[in-house]
């Protein structure tokens, strides 16, 4: 049995991949610790709070004191660290709080897991020995931008372009760091693009989704030519859990989706899905007419691609999800679930997590 402390487990990617362990791994106990930002909802994980192998606790990774105490007084052995400040626009409007919560905070808990592993009790056992690991999950964005061909592969040199990925980049090397002086059993992982169920709707996705449903403007930033990779959420869980499992401690690993598109394409597909199963906008016009080509954001990368070839040899590990298939679920959940979506855009959830935890 693990005891793994995920953080930012109410958000996007947290979310699903606590549903996710918990389904495939039931011996193990899972503590998300979450500070419950704009993004982060409490009930996206409605479904799974009364379960005994699940404790939330309200928190900030920035506060050393309370992340020490939950090593020591749940016994973690296992860290999944999510908790980021992540979108790149309010990066560049705020950059203070992305250095604060992916810089500080990231030092907070490999100190705590430092003091926790290899201070206490037996000094010199290695960690890993102990069956420890804390995986630090960051992106892609700390390579920077591609040309129109080749893959950002794990020896890549980093040439982050905004602040969030600067922050991410910074807390990248300080895990590595971990690693190599104090031999902290740390796992990076850089993943592309995720998109699926209860993602923010400040993403490009639900943005477009929700958008599109309600017959507004659809901004696409610059010619719409910027390529992604896409990686559906669930796909995402299942890699962070392989490796978490068989990764060999102090490597890295890129996670990708194998479904290179470009902005304007995931638009289009989206207009399009949403056209044949909701019908046309009134008037018989069709979804793609309510695109809108907006100024490109400051630092904008222009190509993201990535080179999953290590998981896959390493540890057996290939997305099963088709980009087609993906947004097929991603719009079917989105349509099935309106009132999260309402919930989120205008700002109700917070009265259930409010009323559950207290304000922020």
């Amino acid at each position: 049995m693990k005891r793994i402390l995920i953080t930012g487990g109410c958000g996007f990617i947290g979310s699903n991949f606590i549903r996710h362990m918990l389904k495939q791994n039931p011996d193990d106990r899972i503590v998300n610790l979450d500070k419950l930002t704009y993004a982060g909802n409490p009930a996206n994980l409605a479904d799974v709070e009364k379960d005994p192998r699940y404790l939330f606790v309200k928190g900030d990774i920035v506060d050393a004191d309370l992340v020490k105490d939950i090593f020591s007084g749940q016994q973690i052995d296992t860290v999944v660290h999510f908790a980021a400040e992540s979108h790149v626009d309010r990066s560049i409007t705020g950059p203070a709080e992305f250095i604060r919560t992916n810089i500080l905070g990231t030092f907070n808990l490999l100190e705590a897991a430092r003091e926790a592993w290899l201070k206490t009790p037996a000094p010199g056992v290695d960690a890993s020995e102990k069956g420890c690991r804390f995986v630090h999950v960051s992106t892609d964005e700390v390579y920077g931008s591609l040309g129109e061909t080749g893959a950002f592969q794990e020896t890549t040199p980093y040439d982050p372009r905004s602040p969030y990925s600067a922050s991410k980049a910074s807390s990248d090397h300080l895990v590595s760091a971990y690693f190599h002086t104090y031999g902290l059993p740390v796992l990076i992982t850089n993943c592309s693009n995720n998109y699926g169920p209860y993602q923010f709707p400040e993403k490009l996705i639900p943005l477009v989704i929700n958008n599109a449903l309600q017959g507004k403007s659809l901004p696409v930033y610059g010619d719409g030519k910027n390529v992604r990779d896409w990686l559906y959420v669930i796909d995402h869980g299942e890699a962070i859990r392989t490796v978490l499992h068989k990764g060999r401690v102090g490597e890295t690993y890129n996670i990708g989706g194998n479904s290179e598109k470009q902005n304007i394409e995931v638009v289009q597909t989206i207009c399009d899905l949403l056209d044949e199963k909701t019908g046309k906008l009134p008037g018989g016009k069709d979804r793609r007419s309510l695109i809108t080509y907006v100024k490109d954001r400051a630092g904008h990368d222009r190509r993201y691609a990535i080179d999953a070839t290590k998981i896959r040899t390493e540890l057996g590990w290939t997305p099963q999800v088709t980009f087609a298939a993906g947004m097929e679920k991603t719009i079917d959940w989105y349509l099935s679930n309106k009132a999260w979506i309402a919930s989120v855009t205008d700002g109700t959830y917070r009265e259930y997590y409010e009323k559950m935890y207290g304000k922020s």
